[in-house]
């Protein structure tokens, strides 16, 4: 048996020995119920160290605890925690004793209880865990992501044992094998009998089989079985079919049941054909996604990670990549529900360091274990088709770094066998220290430091990074590391697509990492080779940390210079590099991406901020996009010029206003699919219409708000009975057109069976917490996360300055 523990937990941040000295103390036990990010209910401030990194939090030490109240029938039972994540450094103890460590943070991880616990009396669980500078984007900090007990007669299947692979399949039948492990705990010799029964997407039972499996005392021992599936529904991404195997291990009057869900479907891939899921071709539309769920921090709750994926998938996405660290289970199984591939990735750090306190100082003692629990999460999941091994891995450019490569990848494929090893390799850093050499040599001295540390480097190198890539020092220095590999993982390194297909014929290639502004010449380059599996841009979803890597900055009027830098100083919170902010609404590029995808045909209008147009961006980075909105609504602007830009696949744009037309302009003409007018504001409404060898191939339009402002709550799921709701809260006209100028402080209370989770608008850069009641709105919107805490409606009620308070009842129907 597996049920959710997630209720009953407390909570405290834990001052440090120093601190005490001082006469800090630790702070007072508060209520939570997980998953939780301690940090988030922390301060932020300029002086955090390296803020820009962290979104300028600061680490901690935390500490959570629970009773459990465990009966005298559960004496001789395996009874254990599974912990999907607890960041970081986390000790698990039970009435005070250690039964666990995880130093990793990412990792899902099970302890064993049933030696520690008093039977027919509450025993005390508690985890100490901290964070500081252990990543070079935002971790947050606690148990984030669900916990499970567990507990499973003496006799029973293995904790993470159940494993069901596919053998072979066509259209009549599919060949699975189901492997397992049987455990016995008692004192005696038993001979179990392993019943399978396999269920289909409709819920009829198609196969089963039994095997009888003799455990020595205090053993384990490993069987399988094949079992055959009549008229498979395969699984992939338009149909995302999913099976589930259920393993019955009963001995006389005991039995201990254990159930997996699984798809059925193969992978191929070779330089010539491709990547083909269930023989079919397939290239990825990939999203490089970090972990956090913007205002819930990185609490990794099962619906926002739901929403999550849909979002993504909504908005043309049909892959994503976990950078850089294990997704979620919750994310999986979202992605096996929704049909989402996924690249789940493992280390950002093997054995030289990038952050003062990171996981380069365990992973010699822990890399192993935290693989095989990689591998134990996700080789039962149908999404997951590629393993990651790193990230822009300095050792990549080094022998020694390539043979750390080959014992990760082939402690993989000892384990599982039926997924794709990649790692994202940067050829800029794989000879880093020759361009630092290069620059001390220019410099006359020693290197010039770079704001926002490699990142704030690749952003200011810019156009040159094409030529360190194709370089001769980054062909020898990687072609031992990409060799271990299934697919080579390449971080920036588009220009080595066409090069290598000449320079290295067998080798298969994945943009892992790409800049998001070069979507239209890195699809060509995907779409025209075959060895070329996709693009995954950074980002999908923008995140907290790294701020400011996708911000323009402006030069005002009448201010020197300002510094041309990677990083947004306080109060900058999110990187603002995705396609989808932090709430989850698209972005202008989202629109663009779509439109070189091929997934739209009607053209889509972003407009420039008119009181931005003419005013000089004084630094941008690889990672910007224009400050555009889809809005014809800029109340105080009128008569004033701005920039319009029309992303579509025709041929020609013509832009009407207010039907008078403003002209044509050839798509393709400054970038391709986009066509660029320069406009004169005035109220009402914008057209454009598209043009192919002369014919209208489709039109959109924006349309100006009225001069009358209401506050409205709009929730995503008007009936819901998950546990999250999520709730636009925006400022329209009576039309619902949004209106973007009408920002301003929304202040909101809830009553019922509930809570105010996070609050929060797309900002980049904000003083505001998203745990408090009260947030500003961003271009007129902003987000509520309201989490049910029982059974009845919950009624949630916004007011700001000058409108109506407005009010919404969220029913669990």
């Amino acid at each position: 048996m597996r049920t959710k523990f997630n209720d009953g937990w407390s909570y405290r941040a834990k001052a440090t020995a120093f601190q005490e000295i001082g006469g800090a103390a630790d702070s007072e036990w508060s209520e939570v119920m997980l998953p939780h990010d301690a940090v988030l209910h922390t301060s932020r401030s300029a002086d955090a160290p390296r803020g820009e990194t962290t979104g300028y939090f600061h680490g901690g030490a935390f500490e959570y605890r629970r009773t459990l109240f465990v009966s005298e029938s559960e004496r001789g039972r395996l009874l254990a925690l599974e912990f999907d994540g607890v960041h970081r450094q986390a000790n698990v103890y039970v009435n005070g004793a250690l039964v666990g460590q995880d130093a990793f943070g990412y990792s899902r991880f099970v302890v064993r209880i049933d030696p520690y616990v008093k039977f027919g009396a509450d025993n005390e669980i508690r985890v100490d865990c901290r964070t500081h500078l252990d990543s070079r984007w935002y971790t947050g900090a606690g148990i984030y992501r669900e916990v499970h007990l567990i507990s499973k007669d003496p006799i029973h299947c293995a904790v993470d044992s159940l494993t069901v692979t596919t053998v072979d399949v066509d259209d009549e039948w599919a060949t699975i094998e189901v492997s397992a492990a049987v455990t016995n705990l008692s004192s005696t010799t038993v001979t179990s009998r392993a019943e399978v029964t396999v269920t289909s997407p409709t819920g009829e039972d198609v196969a089963t089989g039994v095997v009888p499996v003799t455990v020595l005392p205090q053993g384990q021992e490993a069987w399988r079985q094949v079992l055959v599936v009549p008229r498979p529904k395969r699984w992939s991404v338009d149909a995302p079919a999913l099976y589930r195997a259920r393993v019955d291990v009963s001995t006389g009057d005991h039995s201990d049941v254990t159930e997996a869900i699984f798809g059925i479907r193969t992978i191929q891939v070779d330089h010539v054909r491709g990547l083909r899921i269930n023989g079919e071709l397939v290239k990825l539309r990939g999203a490089c996604i970090h972990h956090d769920n913007g205002p819930l921090g990185s609490a990794a709750f099962p619906d926002a990670e739901e929403r999550k994926i849909r979002l993504l998938k909504n908005a043309g996405f049909n892959a994503i990549r976990s950078a850089h660290n294990p997704a979620s289970t919750a994310l999986l199984d979202a992605c096996d529900k929704l049909g989402m591939l996924v690249m789940d990735e493992m280390f950002d750090i093997w054995t030289q360091a990038k952050s003062s306190f990171d996981y380069s100082f365990d992973f010699a003692n822990w890399w192993e274990r935290d693989i095989e629990r990689l591998v134990a999460k996700d080789r039962n999941h149908p999404s997951v088709i590629f393993y990651s091994i790193g990230n822009e891995i300095p050792e990549a450019g080094d022998r020694f770094g390539a043979r750390w490569g080959r014992t990760l990848a082939e402690k993989i494929r000892g384990l599982d066998s039926a997924r794709l090893i990649t790692n994202g390799i940067n050829g800029f850093v794989a000879v880093l220290d020759m361009v630092l050499e290069g620059r001390r040599q220019s410099s006359g001295n020693e290197a010039p430091a770079a704001q926002g540390g490699v990142n704030g480097m690749m952003g200011a190198i810019g156009a040159m990074m094409n030529r360190i890539q194709t370089s001769q020092a980054v062909t020898e220095r990687t072609e031992e590391s990409f060799a271990v590999l299934d697919v080579a993982g390449m971080n920036y390194g588009v220009a080595r697509y066409e090069m290598d297909r000449e320079l290295f014929p067998n080798r298969v290639i994945v943009g892992t990492e790409t800049w998001p502004g070069d979507i239209d010449a890195n699809w060509q380059l995907v779409l025209e080779n075959s060895h070329v599996l996709g693009d995954f841009t950074w980002t999908g979803f923008d995140y907290l940390g790294e701020a400011g890597a996708g911000v323009l900055r402006y030069k005002e009027a009448g201010a020197d210079e300002l510094r041309s830098s990677f990083a947004t100083d306080f109060p900058g919170l999110t990187a603002f590099t995705g396609d989808l902010d932090i709430t989850g609404d698209r972005r202008t590029v989202s629109f663009y991406r779509e439109t070189v995808f091929g997934l739209r045909t009607s053209p889509y209008i972003a407009v420039e901020r008119p009181y931005r147009h003419g005013q000089e961006i004084a630094a941008a980075t690889p990672w910007s996009w224009s400050d555009t909105v889809a809005s014809w609504s800029w109340a105080g602007s009128e008569g004033r010029t701005t920039g319009v830009e029309v992303y579509s696949d025709a041929e020609e744009i013509e832009l009407i206003l207010n039907d008078e037309s403003v002209g044509r302009a050839q798509v393709g003409a400054s970038r391709a699919f986009r066509a660029d007018f320069e406009v004169e504001y005035q109220p009402g409404q914008l057209i454009a219409v598209a043009y192919s060898q002369g014919n209208e191939t489709g039109r959109t339009s924006l349309t100006s708000g009225s001069p009358e402002i209401v506050l409205a709550l709009r929730p995503e799921v008007a009936n819901s009975a998950k546990e999250l709701s999520f709730v636009w809260v925006q400022f329209e006209d009576e039309q619902g057109v949004v209106q973007v100028t009408a920002d301003r402080l929304v202040a909101l209370s809830l009553s019922g069976p509930g809570e105010l989770q996070g609050f929060a608008s797309g900002l980049h850069t904000t003083e505001e917490a998203f745990v408090d009641a009260h947030h500003t709105t961003y271009d007129g919107k902003a987000l509520a996360v309201i989490r049910r805490t029982g059974p009845g409606e919950l009624s949630l009620r916004a007011e700001a300055d000058g409108v109506t308070p407005a009010e919404v009842l969220l029913h669990a129907n």
